[in-house]
């Protein structure tokens, strides 16, 4: 049966290899479960194996086998995996649970349709499988992605049954039980019950068709749209498969800035065979559509969403997607904002463009994500205020297919803004939260930023919509306003580079975005840990300084980036580097002295009642704190006031030291981050440990340079002497100003 099972997972044993053995430092411990005992004796034995090389590619789905020289003997007869019956989805959960289980314990599970072993592996529905069903587990409001996992008896061996009320389900299951082996928890008491309380969890990709990624840090898109149909690389399914781990079920293929060419014939065929990988790991397409596609692709001489004409070729192109892609989940649309075609431009409203496109896809039951993060041709006074603006007002004039999804905050994915205002102000509309994984403002691919701890604070910021606890979480689930569709977004980090980030900790972000779209309440902390444990070592001597690493890098980013408030200071254009100084252009609200407002008497952006009011757009007692000086939180400062450079904060320092102050703790932050990284050597495989001492080493340069300019600018603009103890910039301002990135990555073509 063994030889069986080996020619039927050939093609899951030709994945690429599992690489790197680590410490794991846990005692074996007598088990009722014999393939579990065995794997504590294998780890137990493999302890101090020099660590292998590895790439990054395997991601957290590294089974790593935990010694080659042990021999598996008799025990091996008890590593059984019972699938009843076999669908596309159950033949994925099948595929991972023995590339999972051989990984770890060097033998390939048994396949059968009944259990005849002790420690069997059961999955299924209740609905496909008589065995399933006799386990009496209850499945009622699992719905179409929960599920169960217990330990059960079965003509009296003992049995872990993975069950949901649906495919999907099964397959997050088999996921949540393979996490629990890599992080090395008990099994003998499983009593797990998990249903996503985020209905669409989906990543943006702002990839272009001729492979090029905006914001894009981690080489060309995985996308390879010129070989497509034809050849389907097999990095698609390792990409399914690493979603489907996480709970992520949507992709938005292509750029929110989109190419009307996405939706003729030649590129819906290359779409059809995508989703073709993609549905059995859980997974549906969705294209960003070009509002002018009918002009664009057919000629029409409007795409005014009122025109019959307009309307029909919706219908019609629709119908066309689905034809071919039955499951296709919808479109999400970028409008009248950054010079995108929209609705606006003949006088309609967004939600009238929204609808148009919204009844086109009600048949066939897909969904509209109509972004909002617009912004009109008309400077505004604060475009902090716009979104607000310009989609409160159509509150509850949607349809019910449509979301509209909202950026965390209300400028542009800065290390730290506070939630946005439209959280909480829209309850008859589903809003979905878009996160970036990708770092545009946080250093891109060689900075060490965890961003679950940016993700975790905008989730649990309190709306006070409904009164005290109406979190942004809430909101985001749509248990605060009632409604059964929610969605969150995350724009990908994913590239052609082999470790598929760009950096082996920027998989971190991609791990914790899944993690905390299915819940969005979890701990970024616990996610961290187990991203560690899967993805390097289960050894609490390792595990411990690199999670304290981690919590830590996003708020030294923004230490270093500019803290108390201050946002929007980087160089023009590519984002990359600080530019504090940037003035000028086409419109003012796309350089850094429109944000800081930094003049000798002071520094912030005044957005109270007395400046430009953003703060009457949250509810009165959430604007009350960001109102008042003495409450706002520290951090918020500058965002929601002006105020002089001697104005005392918490710490007794006045601003302009505490700003230095910070300057100074973001680059010792990272400092201390590279001494403990290379105390960790030994933990570690030497190809993933150099590589990160290497971009560590980039990031202390790079912290250092914004410190250094971001106090140059400012110490010209206040006059003001350094505080005692802290050193002077060792370039000159006008040094600092004239550096150019005319080819920094992911920069807008």
């Amino acid at each position: 049966m063994v030889t069986a099972a080996m020619a039927a997972d050939e093609r899951v044993r030709q994945k690429p290899a599992r690489l790197g053995v680590d410490a794991t430092g846990l005692r074996p411990r007598p088990s009722r479960w014999p393939w579990i005992a065995l794997l504590s004796a294998v780890a137990w034995m493999g302890l101090g194996a020099s660590a292998q090389a590895e790439d990054g590619y395997a991601l957290w789905l590294r089974y790593q086998p935990l010694s080659t020289e042990v021999g598996v003997g008799q025990t091996a007869s008890a590593t059984q995996l019972v699938v009843p019956v076999e669908t596309p989805v159950l033949a994925s959960a099948r595929d991972e649970l023995l590339r999972g289980l051989s990984g770890l314990l060097g033998v390939v599970p048994t396949l059968s349709d009944d259990v005849t072993q002790a420690g069997a592996i059961v999955i299924g529905t209740p609905a496909s499988s008589a065995l399933v069903r006799g386990f009496g587990i209850d499945t009622a409001g699992l719905g179409s992605e929960g599920y169960a996992i217990r330990n059960v008896v079965v003509d009296g061996h003992p049995v872990v049954a993975i069950v949901g009320d649906a495919d999907a389900g099964v397959l997050y299951g088999a996921f949540h039980f393979l996490r629990l082996l890599q992080t090395q928890q008990p099994i003998d008491a499983l009593d797990i019950r998990e249903v996503p309380k985020v209905s669409l969890r989906v990543l943006n990709h702002w990839d272009d068709l001729n492979r090029y990624v905006e914001r894009g840090y981690a080489g060309q898109s995985i996308w390879d749209w010129h070989r497509l149909p034809g050849w389907l690389d097999p990095r698609y399914t390792d990409y399914a498969r690493a979603n489907a781990s996480i709970g992520i079920n949507g992709a938005v293929l292509n750029n929110v800035n989109a190419n009307a060419q996405i939706l003729t014939p030649m590129y819906l065929e290359k779409v059809a065979a995508l989703a073709g990988v993609l549905r059995p790991w859980g997974m549906r397409v969705y294209l960003s559509a070009r509002f002018s596609a009918p002009m664009e692709i057919d000629g029409l001489e409007t795409a005014d969403p009122l025109d019959p004409r307009v309307q029909q070729w919706w219908r019609d192109k629709t119908a066309e997607i689905y034809a071919s892609i039955p499951d296709f989940g919808g479109f999400l649309v970028k409008a009248n904002s950054e010079g995108q075609p929209g609705p606006q431009d003949y006088g309609r409203s967004h939600a009238e463009g929204a609808n148009m496109l919204a009844d086109a896809l009600a048949p066939h039951d897909g969904v509209v994500m109509w972004r909002a993060f617009v912004y009109s041709d008309e400077e505004p006074d604060d475009r902090h205020k716009q979104a607000y603006n310009e989609f409160v007002p159509l509150d509850g004039r949607f349809r019910d297919n449509v979301l509209v999804q909202v950026k965390n905050g209300a400028i542009d994915f800065q290390p730290r803004e506070p939630f946005h205002p439209l959280f909480g102000a829209m309850p008859a509309t589903p809003l979905v939260m878009e996160f970036q994984i990708t770092k545009e403002y946080l250093g891109f691919s060689t900075h060490l930023a965890y961003l679950g701890p940016l993700y975790e604070e905008v989730l649990r910021a309190d709306t006070h919509a409904v009164g005290a606890g109406s979190t942004v979480a809430k909101v985001v689930d749509g248990s605060l306003h009632g409604h059964a569709l929610s969605g969150i977004a995350g724009v990908a980090n994913i590239g052609s580079d082999r470790n598929w980030s760009g950096s082996h900790f920027d998989q971190a972000n991609w791990f914790a975005y899944g993690r905390l779209a299915w819940d969005p309440e979890a701990a970024s902390r616990d996610i961290a840990e187990d991203w560690v444990r899967m993805t390097f070592s289960n050894d609490p001597a390792f595990v411990e300084p690199v999670v304290g690493m981690m919590m830590a890098s996003r708020e030294a980013v923004v230490d270093y980036t500019g803290a108390l408030g201050l946002h929007h200071l980087m160089g023009r254009g590519h984002h990359y580097g600080p530019g504090p100084w940037v003035e000028g252009g086409p419109r003012a609200d796309w350089t850094s002295v429109y944000y800081h407002r930094a003049t000798r008497e002071g520094i912030g952006f005044d957005r109270t009642t007395r400046g430009s009011d953003a703060v009457s757009q949250y509810v009165p007692s959430v604007a009350a704190m960001f109102e008042d000086v003495e409450r706002v939180p520290e951090h918020f400062l500058l965002w929601f006031h002006h105020v002089p450079w001697t104005h005392r904060v918490s710490s007794g320092r006045t601003v302009w030291d505490e700003l230095v102050h910070r300057y100074d703790r973001g680059v010792g932050t990272v400092v201390g981050m590279q001494a403990t990284w290379d105390t960790l050597a030994p933990h570690v495989d030497a190809e993933r440990h150099r590589q990160v001492a290497a971009f560590l080493a980039i990031q202390q340069q790079e912290a250092e340079w914004w410190r250094d300019a971001s106090i140059a600018y400012f110490q010209s603009i206040s006059g003001l002497p350094l505080p005692a103890g802290h050193v002077s910039p060792v370039r000159t301002l006008e040094y600092y100003r004239s550096l150019e990135f005319p080819h920094a990555p992911g920069d807008t073509q």
